[in-house]
């Protein structure tokens, strides 16, 4: 098993205003763009070819990887000129893979950061003589996802719809993102249109009596699509409680890199990640936070939990919990922002604007 293919020409919506000059894959975690974290993981478990399958802001990610040899991989980039789904996005991208019609091919969303013992997958997918093989990963409430329930053996049995009705959670194992296809299904996939794997190709191959493996693999997984979960994340990847060899540092509370400024009496906490360029002033206090390239942190400002854009400005007294600043933002000094605020790119929020609380 020598290649793979890398989902990532999503536009990342729900991540905005983080996704409005970036594409979702190239949003720094843990100090590199998170694609550098699955190149260099799907590396270590023996994959040298990859095919990037681009597609929103596809002209960012070559510049920044190039033919791979960096990363000691060879990759590729195909460009979708309209939206196809994630089979259409697999199958528009088949004329670059280099295996027969019975090698496995691993496929990956770009979106997903997992602890997956990839290895142990290709396994899995050979030793059952699987078409296709799943990772599935157990969620406490699975609601949100589609369900994929199983037999002993781990054949899977159904794809299903997300839960509406307790009646309707027969299990609580859901798709993680992250398969092997044999090369001849990939091939069997109609090109030149959309195709979602999840909702057609899937349930199709099920009906059609084809072996779909499921393998359970409890390790670490997050879904990065929203703010909140990719400045977890991000902490997780500094914390080291997600795994990944891309990590520039050390694993521990925080992670400075290296043309970064902080003052001796700051205090950065929790994941924290300070990037290249960017400044944080003394008596600042930083929590499980992202704070991107030449961005500004000023004097006693209290950030958690958030993620402050390239070039943006965190005014003096500051504070924010919850929050995602866009690239160019200024905040001015002794605002407020809670949970779920999203101050969109190169916006000015004058001094003392937006509070909840008194001005005592």
């Amino acid at each position: 098993m020598t290649e793979a293919i890398l989902l990532v020409g999503g536009k990342g919506t729900r991540l905005r205003p983080l996704t409005v000059h970036t594409p979702k894959p190239m949003v720094p975690a843990a100090g590199v763009p998170f694609l550098t974290h699955q190149l260099a993981r799907a590396r270590a478990a023996g994959v040298d070819h990859i095919v990037l399958a681009t597609s929103y802001l596809a002209e960012i990610f070559e510049p920044y990887f190039g033919d791979g040899a960096a990363l000691g991989l060879h990759i590729e980039y195909v460009t979708e000129e309209e939206p196809l789904g994630t089979g259409g996005a697999i199958r528009n991208v088949a004329s670059r893979l280099h295996s027969g019609p019975d090698d496995p091919v691993l496929i990956f969303n770009g979106d997903i950061l997992t602890g997956l013992d990839i290895r142990a997958l290709v396994a899995a997918h050979e030793s059952t003589s699987a078409d296709v093989s799943l990772h599935l990963t157990k969620v406490t409430d699975p609601r949100a996802y589609g369900l994929v329930p199983t037999d002993e053996t781990g054949r899977v049995l159904a794809f299903l719809e997300k839960p509406q009705t307790p009646e309707e959670i027969v299990t609580d194992q859901i798709n993680a993102g992250a398969y092997v296809f044999r090369r001849s299904v990939i091939d069997a996939i109609p090109q030149g249109r959309p195709v979602s794997v999840e909702r057609e190709t899937f349930p199709q191959l099920l009906a059609a009596g084809a072996h779909l493996h499921g393998m359970v693999d409890s390790t670490y997984w997050l879904d990065l699509g929203t703010p909140a979960a990719f400045v977890r994340g991000s902490a997780d990847l500094v914390l080291g409680r997600a795994p990944s060899p891309a990590v520039p540092g050390r694993c521990g509370d925080r992670l400075i890199l290296p043309t970064a400024r902080v003052a001796a009496d700051a205090k950065l906490t929790g994941g924290t990640v300070v990037g290249e360029g960017a400044f944080v002033a003394q008596g600042a206090r930083v929590f499980g936070s992202t704070i991107l390239p030449g961005a500004v942190i000023e004097t006693g400002a209290v950030i958690t939990d958030s993620l402050i854009g390239n070039r943006a400005r965190v005014g003096e007294r500051a504070v924010l919990t919850g929050t995602v600043i866009g690239d160019g933002a200024v905040v001015g000094a002794d605002n407020e922002l809670k949970e779920g605020a999203r101050v969109w790119c190169d916006a000015r929020i004058p001094a003392g604007a937006v509070r909840f609380s008194s001005d005592q």
